[in-house]
């Protein structure tokens, strides 16, 4: 099957003969992408993220004032 990404589903089209391919092109192209977010977020950078964001806020917080 042919793809056609980022189409306006309009039929009757010429490349597109029901709405069940069209409900499997879009399928297909949300697959993509979060295959694109799957390769991202298994980077180490991005793993990261989540204890550099930790630490950050751990440097910038306001010291308690002892009373």
């Amino acid at each position: 099957m042919a793809r056609h990404k980022n189409q306006n589903w309009n039929l009757p089209d010429p490349k597109v003969e029901t709405w069940e391919q069209v409900s499997v092109a879009v399928l297909m192209d949300i697959r993509d992408e979060l295959q694109k977010l799957n390769r991202v977020f298994e980077c180490r950078n991005t793993i990261a993220i989540p204890s550099l964001l930790r630490r950050i806020a751990r440097n910038t917080a306001k010291k308690r004032k002892i009373k």
